[in-house]
């Protein structure tokens, strides 16, 4: 039976899986276990210099250079230690992905459309994981010189198995982590691998039977079809949506998770299911999106304007400022524009009734 083609991320990331990325990480995660077995101390630049070299092989010298380009310029700017110009920065690199010049000389770059794309997906990633450097460099001392050196910079940017599409693990985790040594056991890590492999190709099995079965994209496509559904039928097909949504992240961050832990690191935690959710700013805190640009604009923007901990307008103002991130790094568009401002008024409103719920009188009434 054919599939439904209108699911582009799943399609898209399936055939760069089985043509090359997969064979990449496989490699990844030889040199890995063979690096802890053997030179433990030096793991952090075997695995840069993989990394390196994975992407010279799928992105060319020049989609190389860019991505260096852009790390270069990150440090360079992390040196005046000022937050605010750190931003600025990231900002601009990431507004040079939209210009239309500098889009159509990339493109020329490569025979396909599906290369240009790969290295759009990757700056984009790339961008979140100098920023965090950057801004971590920003607010630790002079003395932590040496654990936030350019080299260290490299082996976080370069790190493969999070190099394409995430998910996001902040620097100061990232090298905390990394340079914690621990007794290599090939038995534990056998046992972790066969298990991991088991629960993706589960999940594996069970999007590619929804996207064989279900067609919901294909139907979300189709204007007459929606007219003609019933409101509880409409109810439905979203549901299926977000569920397939969840299932189909659970299969591409499953995999860099689990690489995560054969390397010794604790992955950030995998989704929960969108079915028990029933807070929408739990949903927020604990879905697939916080994996990657969610936790990162939680750490990097909501926090540091004051979040819950500010004044009602200092809260309103960060949460927009988060949502409005959000936004512009997914692409700036006007529906993610709506999108944005329609989830920052479900997270208000539902704060405002707790706050209101909280109030004694009101208990007392309920």
């Amino acid at each position: 039976m054919p599939q439904d083609p209108m699911d582009f991320e799943w399609s898209y990331w399936i055939e760069w899986g089985r043509g090359h990325i997969l064979w990449l990480l496989a490699g990844h995660l030889l040199v890995s276990q063979v690096s802890r077995l053997l030179v433990e101390k030096y793991k952090p630049w075997c695995l840069m210099v993989y990394g390196m070299a994975a992407c010279w092989l799928l992105l060319g010298i020049k989609g190389f250079a860019v991505i260096l380009l852009h790390a270069a310029i990150s440090f360079a700017v992390a040196q005046f230690r000022l937050s605010l110009l750190t931003w600025l920065s990231s900002l601009i690199l990431l507004s040079t992905l939209r210009i239309p010049a500098v889009e159509e000389a990339k493109r020329k770059w490569y025979d396909t459309e599906n290369e240009y794309y790969l290295l759009l997906f990757t700056l984009s990633v790339r961008g979140l994981f100098c920023t965090s450097f950057s801004l971590e460099y920003c607010w630790h001392g002079p003395a932590q010189k040496s654990s936030h050196s350019f080299l260290w910079m490299l082996a976080y940017v370069f790190y493969y198995p999070m190099f394409h599409n995430g998910p996001l693990m902040n620097f100061d985790e990232f090298s905390k982590q990394m340079r914690r040594q621990e007794t290599f056991s090939l038995k534990t890590n056998l046992s972790i691998l066969i298990v991991g492999v088991i629960r993706i190709i589960f999940w594996w099995c069970l999007a590619e039977l929804m996207i064989h079965l279900m067609y919901i994209h294909a139907l979300y496509s189709s204007v007459p079809s929606l007219e003609a559904a019933s409101y509880w039928a409409l109810g439905g097909l979203a549901l299926a949506q977000v569920l397939f949504f969840y299932v189909k992240y659970l299969v591409l961050y499953g995999i860099p998770a689990l690489l995560l832990q054969m390397d010794g690191l604790k992955p950030p935690a995998l989704p929960c299911c969108v079915s028990l959710m029933h807070s929408f700013t739990r949903m927020w805190r604990s879905s697939l999106i916080i994996l990657l640009i969610c936790h990162f604009a939680y750490r990097y923007i909501y926090v540091p304007m004051g979040g819950s901990q500010s004044s009602l307008l200092g809260m309103l103002f960060s949460t927009a400022l988060t949502f409005a991130f959000v936004s512009y790094w997914h692409g700036g568009q006007s529906y993610l524009w709506y999108w944005g401002a329609l989830n920052w008024l479900g997270v208000i409103v539902e704060n405002g009734i707790k706050r209101i719920l909280s109030i004694s009188c009101i208990q007392d009434l309920i």
